[in-house]
């Protein structure tokens, strides 16, 4: 066994803590986690069933902390693992998994499944089993704060375009600002009309807020490969930025992964809690809204539905929020039979969008969202999260469906009354 195998096997080891043992231990193998994956529903592949996708893990388990596994391991019964099987599990875990705790909802005796594959992930990419396009991805993330290697020149020639189009000023390294705003790379790089959004819809509410020069990445690709001590890196650059400027709050742009990372697992990553508030820019408008501080004019009369981000509403919490934005200015929204907590994911969630090699079956599982729209027949499709955003335009366009995508924040701000 190599040292990379032996690390990473002894690094699973390290990962089986309570939870993990108490899950694999009251596991009633029901199969109803694979009803809820639309990897195993769009392909009925067994392969594909969340549970099956951690028998390494429950083997380790086995045989390192119950009693006939060990027993089974010493006289050859149980066979440890491979870097042959490593290898051959890694597209599994990597390729057909967003964490997108549909499986964990719906466990019926509570196992948080997606905790499971995380903690797997941590001995995946401990041992060098990884997806190269992830890996890629990682390293940028590590040595220059964005997963696709954007740095400060990029975004400020967007800001600049931005104060051309709105004639507004957008605010860097403003000490004493109430939100620090936060940006993904897909945003600045694929959607940058994000940041004219924001800039007029806190022009008009009286918003004090500024980006960092120092951290404007909310992206986290440590959670997304399975590197805690990554993950906890980027999540330290943010927490440097905002103390340094002395803001009340982070805002967490439209990315549901990026969300995630920073409210709810920040805090444990770097061993403390934080000085300020985390929200999500719909928490946000949605509160400004609630203050009179938001107002709209003009309907939006397509015939519209939204698209729940996973990380963002399943994962997050942040349900009503967006609903209650779109009631302002869409009398035409209507919801997807599944939606809300409920709702189907992009398929491109957990990293899987930068991992080219898992496109074919990325397009492939889009046919669960193909159903849910043409169960409804709407011309635009609303998100808030960038990599969404992007992973419905694909699977739109192979399906040669003409449907809209728009992110909410940019929408609500075409209804800002004068």
């Amino acid at each position: 066994m190599t040292v990379s195998v032996q690390r990473g096997i002894q690094n699973l080891i390290e990962q089986i803590d309570a939870p993990v043992a108490s899950f694999f231990t009251s596991c009633v193998h029901c199969g109803m986690c694979a009803d809820a994956c639309l990897f195993y529903t769009e392909t009925e592949d067994p392969k594909y069933t969340p549970i099956h996708k951690l028998s390494l893990m429950r083997r380790v388990w086995k045989q390192e902390y119950t009693f006939w596994g060990k027993l089974f391991k010493a006289v050859g019964l149980s066979t440890p693992v491979t870097d042959d099987e490593l290898a051959e599990w890694e597209p599994l875990v990597y390729d057909s998994c967003t964490l997108c705790g549909r499986c964990s909802l719906i466990c019926p005796v509570g196992n948080d499944i997606v905790y499971m594959i995380r903690k797997m992930r941590e001995g995946m990419a401990a041992s060098g089993h990884a997806p190269r396009d992830l890996k890629g991805a990682t390293y940028r993330a590590a040595t220059s704060g964005s997963p696709m290697g954007v740095k400060l020149p990029a975004l400020q020639a967007q800001m600049r375009a931005a104060e051309k189009e709105t004639g507004l000023e957008i605010p860097m390294d403003k000490a004493g600002a109430e939100y620090m705003m936060l940006l993904s790379s897909m945003e600045i790089m694929g959607f940058p009309e994000f940041i004219g959004a924001t800039a007029r819809i806190f022009a008009k509410a009286g918003v004090n807020w500024t980006l960092s020069s120092e951290a404007f990445e909310a992206t986290n690709s440590g959670i997304q490969i399975g590197s805690r001590d990554i993950a906890a890196q980027l999540v330290q650059k943010v927490v440097d930025a905002a103390e340094k400027l002395g803001v009340k709050t982070v805002i967490s742009p439209e990315c549901g992964h990026a969300y995630t990372a920073l409210r709810w697992e920040g805090p444990n990553l770097i061993g403390r809690a934080y000085p300020f508030k985390v929200m999500h820019i719909l928490e946000v408008l949605d509160q400004l809204r609630a203050e009179g501080r938001l107002q709209t004019t003009g309907t939006e009369d397509a015939r519209l539905t939204f698209h729940d981000p996973c990380q963002l509403v399943r994962r997050g919490g942040v349900v009503e929020q967006p609903r209650n934005l779109l009631n302002m200015f869409a009398p035409n929204f209507v919801e997807m039979k599944e939606h809300g907590i409920w709702n189907w994911c992009c398929g491109g969630g957990g990293g899987v969008s930068a991992n080219e090699r898992a496109k074919p079956l990325r397009l492939q599982v889009f046919d669960r969202k193909k159903s849910q729209l043409n169960e409804i027949g709407v011309t635009t499709m609303v998100t808030a999260c960038a990599n969404c955003r992007n992973m419905l335009e694909e699977g739109l366009e192979h399906n040669s469906m003409n449907v809209e995508v728009v992110g909410l924040t940019e929408m609500l701000a075409e209804h800002l009354a004068d």
